[in-house]
């Protein structure tokens, strides 16, 4: 085990969850992918099995080599990533790919891979919303000077990524609004940020009444929110097939590969890999134990941002650790019929491309700033050693 953190530098636990999560993920993809493997595959699940490992391994280097960057360039880069998202969002709304009205990727021509552009400008807007709270400490309090050029950017990424996805959208503004909080900002401007939002999303479904192609997807966030009110229409019958395999699998773990829902609940793979996971390991190994994995993955996050060798960095690490388990407890939530459908997937867990891998890099980011702290606190003992 010494032999392998010996590479591995950062938070150790972190890495460990971190695995236990990429685990989890490739032996329940493997078990629920057969329905989708006989439409698409002629049955063949080892090629989304190799598929699915292959983006794991893949996610798992770039954390790992990010890890190994200064992240004093992270500070420098935050401007041209939040730049680079935002035009990639405008791209992306005009020519992205279009999958049940929603423009939400668009495809690398060489590599012929599609991404979802919201994933690179989570990340983006975090960090540069980091930077901007660290450079402005000194007027955080003044709405005029230090408030004002923060919400800027916040209100023009959430708003290119809200006509395709909603939810994305919430849980970014939400992130960003609890990073502000924890650095000071006062709870008057934060109300005027909470109403100006509003206002906007007002106008948006407004002029989505006159131009309904400004926001294609509102019918299907409406329609969610009254499936999820009545119990009946098409988005709760995804629901329904979920709370059936999560009673299916009861207290105690069956045996992997076992379950049922593989062949009734649709997305279980994806959207609802959760309740399929609790139906294949039980209510405590997999419902409560996926959940420990990322308040763990959570407490690991804060105490590391605690630790950070500068303001930029606990910023940072702070909003990136809200942000995936923000999606992490949305996904569980949808499972277990608590809040409407939101189509958000399960960090690490789900099946996916692109955004393991952007999962990954936000873990990677994380893990920099662990392992410079670590560097650091040896250096200082190294040096009271020397001088002692």
């Amino acid at each position: 085990m010494n032999t392998v953190f010996k590479y591995l530098k950062g938070d150790r636990i972190l890495w460990i969850v971190t695995f236990f999560l990429c685990l989890f993920s490739l032996l329940a993809v493997y078990s629920s992918i057969s329905s989708l493997a006989m439409r698409t595959r002629d049955g063949n699940t080892l090629y989304y099995l190799f598929r699915h490992g292959t983006m794991l391994v893949i996610g798992l280097a770039i954390m790992f080599y990010v890890s190994k960057i200064r992240f004093k360039y992270v500070y420098r880069l935050s401007l041209l990533l939040v730049v680079l998202a935002g035009i990639l969002l405008v791209v992306t709304l005009l020519v992205g790919n279009d999958i049940n009205d929603a423009k939400r990727w668009i495809t690398i021509p060489i590599v012929n891979q599609s991404f979802q552009t919201s994933d690179l400008a989570k990340i983006a807007l975090v960090l540069y919303v980091a930077r901007l709270v660290t450079r402005n400490q000194e007027n955080i309090r003044n709405f005029k000077l230090g408030v004002l050029p923060i919400l800027a950017p916040i209100g023009i990424i959430c708003l290119l990524i809200l006509p395709a996805n909603f939810s994305t959208a919430a849980l970014l503004f939400l992130t960003c609004f609890i990073l502000l909080f924890i650095a000071g900002v006062r709870i008057s401007h934060m109300s005027l940020m909470v109403l100006a939002a509003v206002i906007a999303f007002s106008g948006m479904v407004a002029l989505s009444k006159v131009a309904p192609e400004a926001l294609p997807r509102l019918s299907t966030w409406v329609e969610r929110i009254v499936d999820f009110k009545s119990g009946e229409g098409a988005e709760n019958y995804q629901v329904e097939r979920a709370k059936m395999a999560i009673i299916s699998g009861g207290v105690m773990p069956a045996l992997p590969g076992k379950a049922t829902s593989r062949n009734y609940l649709p997305h279980s793979y994806s959207d609802m890999i959760y309740a399929f996971i609790i139906e294949e390991y039980g209510s405590i190994l997999g419902g409560i134990g996926i959940l420990f994995l990322y308040v763990v993955l959570f407490i690991r996050t804060m105490r590391i941002a605690r630790r950070a060798n500068s303001k930029f960095a606990g910023f940072a690490v702070i909003g990136l650790g809200f942000m995936i388990i923000f999606q992490a407890l949305v996904n569980m939530a949808v499972a277990v019929n608590l809040i409407p459908v939101t189509g958000q997937p399960l960090p690490l867990v789900s099946m996916g491309g692109t955004s393991i891998w952007f999962t990954c890099l936000a873990l990677g980011l994380i893990q920099c700033v662990a392992r410079e702290s670590q560097e650091q606190s040896v250096s200082v003992i190294k040096h009271e050693v020397a001088f002692a």
